[in-house]
């Protein structure tokens, strides 16, 4: 069956909103992923830090830049994501859409390529 990871974004304005009720996301999390793992399709499950505590590096230029966190110009930040073993891309999305979710977040559905479907060398 096919991979596909559910990335959580979200922005500013979502993630303080998620911070300003943190223990009831917490149980509504916890409680999606008894789901999953009752279904058999989870494979992995992650949340991040604070942003501010990351670092960029950027290889725009000819050497790599590191830039510590938060950043300036980001509109959405990458907080998490789901590793789902399902049939389709439909069931995923099925899925996301139960993922608890602060008003403002979103959820990127992305499909994981199999080894047979990564280019090798040569080819």
């Amino acid at each position: 069956m096919p991979k596909y990871l559910l990335i959580m974004r979200g922005t500013d304005e979502s993630n303080a909103a998620m911070m300003a009720d943190i223990d009831e996301m917490m149980t509504r999390t916890r409680r999606f992923i008894e789901e999953t793992v009752r279904a058999g399709v989870l494979l992995a499950a992650e949340g991040l830090d604070d942003p501010a505590k990351g670092v960029v590096v950027d290889f725009s230029g000819g050497t790599p830049v590191v830039t510590d966190g938060p950043y300036g110009e980001t509109k959405e930040l990458f907080g998490g994501f789901f590793l789902l073993d399902v049939a389709s891309q439909q069931e995923a999305v099925e899925w996301a859409k139960r993922v608890p979710a602060a008003a403002g977040s979103k959820i990127e559905v992305r499909r994981v390529p199999g080894e047979d479907e990564v280019p090798q060398a040569g080819e």
